[in-house]
């Protein structure tokens, strides 16, 4: 695989959206001076960056749809550092230990067209980065029953709740009764997914349960 990238990076070479370095989508430098996420959001959900900001927007939409997945490594990075961070408060404070890392899932409709689930990308890059010291990964725990509006073309919050309820289900139900959760996506705007992903896990058993995003 290194020798692979290697070649495509001498005939493709990538350059970063902010500064234009030669190397990655986004460099460390201009990902650790991006404009961190301001937008108020419920406290049990913690994204990183502003989504507004134009070359995080870009990276995304590059993981998003266009098949860039070397940047789920790249955010993964930084998911990382945040993570223990909040793991390290929340292990004293809560008896938040031995957490599962769930991704939120896409529909098997939009899974077909994309070929993956960006999300699921980062979360394996993290257990990579994690060794599973810190968590286990789940990703066939939460399922998204059937395709759905996007959310972004919904402005209305009520409506965004509407379009999800009832879109996720639970399979092995055994692997998180009163386990404790980290829910991973990729954006969140609203916190309408995170939220519905929440309910449902805590329905089915689930333990207590905080969420880790890109941007907001």
């Amino acid at each position: 695989m290194y020798f692979l990238n290697t070649i495509l990076d001498i005939f493709f070479p990538i350059y970063c959206l902010s500064c234009h370095k030669r190397g990655e989508y986004i460099c460390l430098k201009c990902l650790l001076e991006s404009p961190q996420a301001e937008r108020e959001s419920e406290k049990w959900i913690h994204p990183i960056y502003d989504y507004r900001h134009p070359p995080i927007k870009k990276a995304l939409w590059l993981l998003k749809y266009s098949g860039k997945k070397r940047l789920a490594q790249t955010f993964a990075s930084i998911l990382y550092e945040r993570i223990l961070e909040e793991l390290a408060d929340l292990s004293i404070m809560e008896n938040f230990r031995k957490p599962i890392l769930i991704p939120i899932p896409i529909s098997k409709q939009r899974r077909r067209e994309r070929g993956y689930n960006q999300t699921e990308l980062i979360c394996r890059e993290l257990i990579k980065l994690d060794r599973n010291k810190n968590f286990e990964l789940e990703s066939n725990i939460l399922i998204k029953n059937h395709e759905t509006v996007h959310q972004a073309r919904i402005k209305d919050r009520r409506e965004r709740l509407k379009n999800l309820a009832g879109s996720f289900t639970i399979k092995n139900l055994e692997k998180i009764k009163n386990r404790n959760i980290i829910l991973i996506d990729d954006i969140t705007t609203t916190g309408a997914t995170l939220n519905e992903a929440k309910k449902t896990l805590k329905i089915a058993g689930a333990k207590k349960i905080v969420a880790f995003t890109v941007a907001h």
